[in-house]
């Protein structure tokens, strides 16, 4: 007995060197749009730590996707970050579950074309006009569903704009095939490393996704202004409600603004939509306060 409690002793020594065990907070479960993969998981994530006022524990994926099961009850959590303000219209009201009073836009990042700088295609996007090389037969691009993540509604979207722009009536369906396609669309935690790994010629991205990760990327025109405005909240019935207001907190303060502009994020001042009055104490003064 007295061997078996030394070995326990001896394997939490890790965890109690890291602080994990001396969070005051507790676990804080964030629920994330997968375009934030990278700023989450090695920038918020490991900084909101080690603040001691929680442990950050993340999970990315599309938004809508991410709404249908919290909705459904299939995956818990106690901070939701969106992509698009509309995903949370899903979640208000009673019908809906009432998981969502409140959110604030915090952030915002324009839609791009990345692209593999290896690829065969890499010189033609780097030259010729995106819409011609995008058509081109062979080029593997990839995007996100449509049904499940806002960036794969936008990516359907700027194209339908584009025809219109360049007079090309068949650009979409040239360049995408069906929405649906499943040659080129596929879950967005996965889209970078499929780029990144040599399997895509080309995607359609988050300017924070392409910058973050120095993907060479080719800006869309202005006359086309997609792209992300990220939503955050605490949900309702969190599990730990207090540690989701201090991530928040956090996410939305001084330091959190600066980690996100580190990885390309546009930070906005940030606007409360629904009810206010529920949203934590401890958070007004910060959204008040917030740059």
């Amino acid at each position: 007995m007295h061997r078996r409690t030394l070995l326990l002793s001896a394997a939490a020594l890790p965890l109690l060197q890291t602080g994990a065990w001396a969070q005051s907070g507790g676990a804080v479960n964030v629920l994330y749009a997968g375009s934030l993969v990278n700023l989450m998981e090695h920038g918020i994530g490991p900084a909101f730590t080690k603040t001691g006022d929680g442990v950050f524990q993340g999970f990315g994926g599309g938004s809508n996707g991410l709404a249908n099961q919290i909705k459904g009850r299939l995956r818990h959590g106690d901070v939701f970050i969106s992509a698009t303000a509309n995903v949370n219209d899903t979640l208000t009201g009673e019908a809906n579950g009432n998981w969502v009073s409140w959110y604030a836009t915090f952030a915002q990042s324009p839609l791009t074309i990345g692209y593999n700088p290896s690829s065969r295609f890499a010189n033609d996007l780097k030259t010729k006009p995106w819409y011609e090389v995008m058509q081109a037969p062979g080029i593997r691009i990839a995007r996100t569903d449509p049904k499940l993540d806002p960036k794969g509604q936008l990516t359907v979207k700027l194209l339908d704009e584009a025809s219109k722009l360049y007079n090309l009536p068949n650009l979409s369906k040239a360049v995408l095939g069906d929405p649906e396609n499943p040659a080129q669309v596929f879950p967005e935690e996965t889209l970078i490393g499929r780029l990144q790994s040599g399997q895509l010629d080309a995607g359609f991205f988050y300017a924070t996704e392409t910058s973050d990760l120095k993907i060479p990327a080719i800006a869309l025109p202005p006359e086309t202004p997609l792209g992300a405005s990220y939503t955050v909240t605490v949900l309702n019935n969190a599990a730990n409600a207090e540690g989701a207001a201090q991530f928040v907190s956090f996410l939305l303060g001084a330091q959190g603004a600066a980690i996100m502009r580190q990885h390309g994020l546009q930070v906005v001042k940030p606007t409360v939509t629904g009810n206010a009055a529920l949203v934590p104490a401890s958070l007004r003064s910060v959204l008040e306060a917030a740059k």
